[in-house]
């Protein structure tokens, strides 16, 4: 038995109306994509890497107006300075770069303490507790020997903490 001659097999052409349709959305998906990165690193260490900077630039801040906060403060400065060399390392080994270029995580300018011994205080706290919980969130998705590196900075941040009480 034929088939019926309505019946015919169609291959899955798109029509010149769907290819403009399709030309029409890439800018649009272009954008999305790019607005969903939202990241312009070129490697998600820099990031942590600044965030080491600019906590151990606030603990020297600190230390310098709140002598009571000096020790604690300047182990905050050893230890977030110590994170961003060893960020600044693994971002170099994977992506060696010219000893002229600048570095992709420059100095932060100098931190500003805030008035209070307790206002201080606290301002260190929160900057390692969202350290911590960003180093933590951001070790996931990295590949072993990234993560190993980025989970030792959400534990020296956690350590951190402990000494701060």
């Amino acid at each position: 038995m034929d088939a019926p001659s309505s019946t015919r097999h169609t291959r899955a052409t798109p029509s010149r109306r769907g290819l403009l349709r399709l030309l029409a959305a890439a800018p649009a998906l272009a954008l999305t994509a790019t607005a969903c990165a939202g990241d312009d690193d070129p490697d998600p260490l820099v990031r942590p890497a600044r965030a080491a900077k600019s906590d151990a630039a606030q603990a020297r801040a600190i230390a310098q107006q709140h002598p009571e906060l000096a020790e604690a403060a300047e182990e905050v400065d050893r230890v977030r300075s110590a994170h961003a060399r060893s960020l600044l390392r693994e971002i170099d080994r994977v992506a060696p770069r010219d000893p002229q270029d600048p570095s992709p995580v420059p100095d932060p300018p100098p931190g500003r303490a805030p008035g209070s011994s307790e206002a201080a205080s606290e301002e260190l706290r929160t900057a390692l507790h969202t350290a911590q919980r960003s180093a933590a969130d951001l070790a996931v998705g990295l590949p072993p020997n990234r993560c190993g590196l980025v989970g030792s900075v959400a534990a020296g941040c956690a350590s951190l903490l402990e000494v701060l009480g």
